[in-house]
């Protein structure tokens, strides 16, 4: 099965590049999401990390 489907890609012309343009997408796909990340201000990550135990907010989940 595989080399039936080897032997069909190497019949397409310029197969050569889709490796390369997925490995670029993959790559610039986590460089973007880190600089995301580290681009955060840290007041921000607070406030959403203190979120789950913020008792002051109007929508409180009670049953009462």
């Amino acid at each position: 099965m595989l080399k039936f489907v080897k032997d069909h890609m190497a019949s397409i012309d310029g197969i050569e590049i889709f490796p390369i343009i997925s490995l670029l997408i993959f790559f610039l796909f986590f460089v973007g999401l880190f600089w995301w990340v580290i681009g955060y201000k840290k007041e921000t990550i607070k406030e959403l990390d203190s979120i789950p135990f913020d008792n002051d907010n109007e929508n409180n989940d009670t049953l009462s």
